[in-house]
């Protein structure tokens, strides 16, 4: 898996100049896995989460 040809989504509450987590939407509904990343180093480390870890981090 490359990350850098996933689609990255920022939370809609994100107004604050982008400085913030990203997603992969797609990758999540194909695979489960939840990918997180920092939108201020795209290239950077990925964390990867199943679905109910996602929702005790949020």
């Amino acid at each position: 898996m490359t990350t850098e040809s996933l689609h990255w989504s920022k939370s809609s509450f994100s107004d604050n100049g982008g400085n913030c987590l990203e997603w992969a939407p797609e990758h999540t509904r194909s695979t489960g896995e939840v990918l997180i990343r920092d939108s201020k180093t795209p290239g950077g480390p990925v964390l990867t989460l199943t679905p109910q870890s996602f929702n005790d981090l949020v």
